[in-house]
């Protein structure tokens, strides 16, 4: 009988052990499943970081601002802006849209092969006095920057003005009178 009663105690105690060993198991599995979450969040993060970097054409331009300074009037309006193909993919430039009609830009039409470079062409008219400020909007395919914002700006100068010489009277030169 007492070999029955220390066998019951064992039990019994074996029984709580077990409690108390699924008890930590269960808080295991939540800690495990807690850190596999985690992980879950950090490698999606991951994802969307390799996903800015896919393939595909990048534009980069080696200035978005051209500063003619002071242009004499009717001088010489002609800039270019350019540009290489950073991506891995060709490049294709949609028509430029300048800001008025005295900004006409030119650009290739051919796609741009990865690693080439190429030029915008913008002719600014300077037959109008005043200061430059103009913009002209580049589409391409580029995955990162598809939309750039090139920009000129500078000072047209007045037109000079060319006077006749006038004769003086009174020195002895003929002067038509009427």
């Amino acid at each position: 009988m007492v070999f029955e009663v220390v066998k019951n105690l064992f039990l019994v105690k074996e029984y709580f052990l077990l409690l108390h060993i699924f008890k930590l198991l269960s808080q295991m599995k939540k800690i495990v499943l807690l850190i596999g979450i985690l992980v879950m969040m950090a490698g999606m993060a991951k994802a969307q970081d390799v996903k800015v970097s896919e393939n595909g054409p990048e534009i980069e331009f080696e200035k978005l601002v051209h500063d003619y300074g002071e242009v004499p009037y009717n001088g010489n309006g002609e800039c270019e802006f350019r540009f290489t193909n950073t991506g891995n993919e060709p490049l294709i430039i949609q028509k430029p849209k300048s800001s008025c009609g005295c900004t006409v830009p030119s650009w290739p039409k051919e796609p741009i092969l990865p690693g080439e470079s190429e030029v915008i062409k913008v002719t600014y008219r300077t037959t109008k006095v005043g200061p430059i400020n103009k913009t002209v909007t580049v589409t391409s395919n580029a995955k990162a920057n598809g939309t750039v914002v090139l920009r000129i700006k500078g000072k047209v100068l007045e037109q000079p003005t060319e006077a006749m010489p006038e004769k003086e009277m009174g020195n002895g030169s003929p002067v038509n009178k009427n």
